[in-house]
């Protein structure tokens, strides 16, 4: 007869955690959308262990939900206050998510709007749509976490029941991002390119071919103004020798971005002390 190992405890213990606090945000009627690996396995079929379990609420509801996680007895704490706050159960961890680091991808009604049925753990919940998982995904690319194969597995797994065109308004001027991880796609899987929609990469294509005819230099390569570098949009940490030591303005800051210079000092600091 087979024994329960103190790993399968940890387990149970987990994802028991994790049911409750589902429950907890339920019965405390605060709207959330699960994402994470859950969400990742019910697009793509991929299973992946992760400490983590990622609730997306909106900022509005953040109060709320730390108020309701921490009556039920877990410690919570707003992490980081333009994209993250937590709930613990000893070695794992809840997070309540409502952007994401570099500012970009703020968790709206529109998430909740096109959010997928899905059940987690035994539990009816609703999932993160497809479309802003991609979106959030499409921009980390830290030298410890790339999330570019995710993003290639959800055009893979995804690419013909997406909404392009929300997609494109995602990404707004930042499209370039998401051109890049559909040339990948088509590098990545060279006899499934023609899946992808051709009037967005045409469209896409084309805006880069328009965007190096009319390049010129400006009155920033002169000196006169910044230089802008969009290099932490997508690393917090690789990009930050541009901003610091060769005069390059941080496209997270406001107005440019959005957010403020006390949050990125803190998510800066964070880097080497907050795990």
């Amino acid at each position: 007869m087979a024994t329960r190992s103190t790993a399968d405890d940890r387990i149970l213990g987990t994802n028991e955690f994790y049911r409750r606090a589902l429950h907890v945000l339920n019965d405390g009627r605060v709207p959330f959308l699960v994402g994470g690996s859950h969400a990742f396995l019910h697009y793509t079929g991929i299973t992946r262990d992760t400490k983590d379990f990622d609730l997306f609420i909106r900022r509005s509801d953040l109060d709320a939900a730390l108020a309701e996680l921490a009556k039920a007895g877990y410690r919570s704490e707003i992490t980081f206050a333009h994209w993250l706050g937590k709930a613990f159960y000893g070695e794992d961890a809840v997070d309540l998510v409502f952007s994401s680091g570099n500012g970009v991808a703020t968790v709206d009604d529109d998430w909740f709007a096109h959010a997928v049925e899905g059940n987690v753990l035994g539990v009816p919940v609703k999932l993160a749509p497809p479309e802003e998982l991609l979106w959030q995904k499409a921009f980390i690319m830290e030298r410890e976490r790339f999330d570019g194969a995710d993003v290639v597995h959800l055009l893979h797994a995804m690419t013909e029941r997406l909404d392009w065109e929300r997609i494109v308004r995602r990404f707004d001027d930042k499209w370039e991002i998401l051109l890049a991880h559909m040339v990948t796609f088509g590098f990545v899987y060279p006899d499934e390119r023609a899946r992808l929609p051709r009037d967005v990469m045409h469209a896409l294509l084309s805006r880069a071919v328009d965007q190096l005819s009319h390049s010129t230099p400006t009155e920033s390569m002169n000196g006169s103004t910044p230089r802008v570098c969009r290099g932490t949009l997508v690393s917090r940490a690789q990009y930050l020798v541009d901003i610091g030591q060769r005069g390059y303005a941080d496209a997270r800051l406001a107005p440019r971005g959005g957010m403020t210079g006390e949050q990125l000092a803190y998510w800066t600091w964070a880097i080497d002390h907050v795990k």
